[in-house]
């Protein structure tokens, strides 16, 4: 289990090699969100299940209860394309497609609510998928997408073309890896989720596990701070009504140092089925793979390997802004509320 000590007035993973960085922090939490007990293996919770499917058919209204993730969605876009890009660049300048990055990958979003995400993902060329554990979410999804033929889930021409193409389907990530097995995916998305599942830990080891080597694993959260809890539920749910109350549960918000922590210290399962049956006969911990972040450098870690960019809301323009990388004290404001989290399983 990960644990969270103190070291210096700084809040770091209690790990086994010092080398590695502690990343600032203002949070006096002593044990990580992360490892959160609940009951069975799960992440599913019925009650989040239910609250959202009361909701679905808001989920394309711009001005209702969903109106701050429409505005949010062209911020998260910018990132994973720039995160893409900026790999692709890394490895082979002849394999970057400025305007389909996602161009022949194959894509998953792992509660994909009524398919905001999707259908942009869809339009980068990825050959998306969208899975979400409420039927209601996924009926709202495919009718929308439905009135786009640009975005048909099996169009041979799109395929051809290196079109995105774009299905749903009701399940859950437990269920999903069970039927595709690891290593299914080039890209695994996961945006305003984590924060609303039971067993984090296990679902963000499922997710991992989805992601083929070299891929790539995308989160949207908000962080466990004073500020947060006075901007998504104080202002955002009692005050202005902007989401319905009883949405968030502040106790449940991951920080991105834990995030940082978890991919720091957590050896991972192998990406290959068969890899994986056969060592997992020899124990579990020869069966885990190696953590994906190597470690960090002033607590950050190497661009290549994860990265971490606060998203801040400006209501003067009603619009959301991603904050630039390496703005001074970035930790202390811009990722104390809603954060953009994005880290790449090592090529095996």
């Amino acid at each position: 289990m990960l644990r969270l000590g103190r070291v210096s007035g700084r809040r770091c993973a209690t790990i086994a090699k010092p080398s590695r960085s502690c990343r600032t922090t203002s949070s006096s939490i002593h044990s990580s969100t992360i490892d959160r007990p609940t009951g069975g293996q799960s992440s599913v919770n019925p009650d989040e299940i239910a609250h959202f499917s009361r909701l679905s058919q808001q989920w394309w209204d711009e001005r209702g209860e969903f109106g701050l993730l429409h505005k949010m969605n062209p911020v998260r876009m910018q990132f994973i394309r720039n995160k893409v890009l900026e790999i692709q660049r890394e490895e082979d300048e002849a394999r970057v497609n400025e305007a389909q990055p996602l161009s022949g990958l194959d894509v998953v979003d792992v509660g994909c609510g009524g398919g905001l995400l999707c259908e942009s993902l869809a339009r980068l060329g990825g050959r998306t998928l969208g899975i979400d554990a409420s039927a209601s979410n996924i009926a709202i999804a495919s009718l929308h997408a439905a009135a786009d033929p640009a975005l048909a889930p099996s169009s041979s021409s799109a395929v051809a073309k290196g079109k995105g193409t774009l299905a749903y389907e009701h399940t859950s990530v437990e269920d999903l890896l069970a039927q595709r097995g690891p290593g299914s995916f080039d890209v695994v998305c996961s945006m305003e989720v984590i924060e609303h599942v039971d067993n984090p830990r296990t679902f963000l080891t499922n997710c991992a596990t989805l992601v083929k080597p070299g891929g790539h694993l995308f989160l949207s959260t908000i962080a466990r701070t004073p500020l947060s809890y006075f901007l998504t539920i104080f202002a955002a749910e009692q005050v202005l009504r902007l989401v319905t109350p009883g949405t968030h549960t502040h106790s449940k918000y991951i920080n991105p140092d834990e995030m940082l922590d978890f991919f720091l210290t957590t050896p991972l399962p192998p990406s290959d089925a068969t890899a994986a049956a056969a060592t997992a006969a020899l124990g579990q911990a020869q069966a885990a793979g190696r953590p994906w972040i190597s470690r960090l450098y002033g607590g950050s870690p190497m661009r290549t390997e994860a990265e971490v960019r606060g998203i801040v809301y400006l209501p003067w323009k009603g619009e959301w802004m991603l904050v630039p990388r390496g703005a001074p004290g970035a930790s202390l404001w811009a990722e104390a509320c809603n954060y953009l989290f994005w880290v790449r399983r090592p090529v095996e």
